[in-house]
């Protein structure tokens, strides 16, 4: 450990030993038992520079922070979201974000006075913890790219949580209408770790929003605590809910191959998954409940019944099939569509990893990201009302805004 390390955890604890001695009640946003000696399996595997989010950090750290970059040139944005518990679902509290970025030309630009040791970093970084409720906010610039690179545009973060031995990084916040971005990530896809870190850009005024959860040890290595272990379809809440291109038979872009997310991923969507099990009764039920969803949330959610029985697959009588089923129902806002195979690789519906042999899957997701998953439910009144509750906790602050125009 080195001095820095050590001045810091003395001053550390020293504060916590007055405290105590004072009988008061300590600060909730104190920065406490941050250092923890290193162990054979390194939680993340390592990370470079991430060390550096201890040089210079405040003793007391709040759920907001204003970077220094705020009052610079450049476009302004503001990070915000919620911190969760490895099951995507708990909000965790208390974990502290270090983050670093670029400024408006591209570059770390340090300023006379910084620390020699967080020079790398640039003078654009800070520091939050986050509140009880598990939620963060950062008002800062957009980063720029490299310049003369191929790199998209960045803002790093470093973790750290009070149990665990040491920090970790996750997936870069990157932007979704960065032209650099798609193919980078032909060459490079994403990690993941901590959930997707592609943001939608929403606007407010002039000034641009970021929306960004964080699933605590989401493809971390070596970490430590283990997620309940469920019968596995579809991917984890907190990754990239995947683009790919069912065949319509029912709904507003009936006889067409949209990809449901690129068309429709902002705000909420549900992804209903059925493949070779269909119980029809307990089909007709789902999606009385899901038009209803879909009419009272109109502005805001888009659900889509994406059907993936591979047994005796027929395109033109799967189309029949759907088509008679959404004028049955008097369906108006839900999508009726089909794949071939849940495997299939021309639709893309492989990439969902949904379990042919289940009941169903659903998929909840927002800004493209998943945030709730539910496998084999049954059509009654308390999953209706857990799939109700599920989109009104997870409504965004910023539904009612718009997207900047882009190309």
């Amino acid at each position: 450990m080195n001095a820095l390390k050590i001045f810091l955890l003395t001053g550390i604890v020293l504060s916590q030993f007055l405290t105590n001695c004072n009988g008061q009640t300590k600060p909730n946003n104190l920065v406490e038992q941050i250092y923890k000696p290193d162990t054979n399996g390194i939680v993340g595997g390592g990370c470079d520079g991430c060390e550096i989010m201890y040089v210079g950090i405040p003793t007391y750290l709040n759920a907001v922070d204003t970077s220094a970059g705020w009052t610079e040139r450049g476009q302004k944005l503001i990070v915000t979201g919620t911190v969760y518990k490895l099951d995507g679902k708990t909000p965790a509290p208390n974990i502290i974000i270090y983050y670093w970025q670029t400024g408006d030309n591209g570059y770390y630009s340090p300023k006379s006075g910084m620390d020699a040791e967080a020079k790398k970093h640039g003078h654009i970084r800070g520091w939050i913890k986050t509140d009880d409720n598990g939620k963060y906010t950062i008002y800062t610039i957009r980063p720029a790219p490299y310049p003369n690179e191929v790199l998209p545009a960045h803002i790093h973060f470093s973790i750290k949580e009070p149990d665990v031995e040491n920090e970790y990084y996750t997936d870069e916040i990157n932007f979704d209408d960065d032209k650099l971005l798609i193919p980078h990530f032909k060459k490079y896809p994403q990690e993941n770790r901590g959930g997707s870190g592609v943001v939608r850009i929403l606007l407010k005024g002039k000034t641009q929003i970021a929306e960004h959860d964080i699933i605590l040890g989401l493809n971390i290595p070596n970490y430590p605590k283990k997620a309940n272990s469920d019968i596995l379809s579809g991917l984890n809440i907190g990754e990239d809910q995947p683009s790919f291109i069912p065949f319509h038979a029912f709904g507003p872009d009936k006889g067409t191959q949209t990809c449901p997310v690129c068309k429709y991923g902002r705000y909420h969507g549900i992804l209903y998954f059925v493949g070779n099990n269909p119980n029809w009764d307990d089909v007709k039920k789902w999606l009385i409940f899901l038009e209803e969803e879909s009419t009272n949330r109109q502005k805001y959610l888009k659900a889509y019944f994406v059907y993936g029985n591979d047994q005796s697959y027929n395109k033109e009588a799967r189309q029949i099939e759907l088509e008679r089923l959404g004028k049955e129902l008097n369906i108006k806002n839900i999508a009726l569509t089909f794949v071939p195979a849940f495997s299939d690789t021309k639709t893309e519906a492989n990439l969902n990893k949904i379990n042919p042999e289940v009941e169903n899957t659903f998929i909840i997701y927002k800004h493209r990201s998943i945030i709730d998953k539910f496998v084999s439910l049954k059509p009654e009144n308390k999953s209706f009302q857990l799939i109700s509750s599920t989109l009104d906790k997870t409504k965004g602050d910023y539904f009612d805004l718009s997207e900047p125009k882009h190309d």
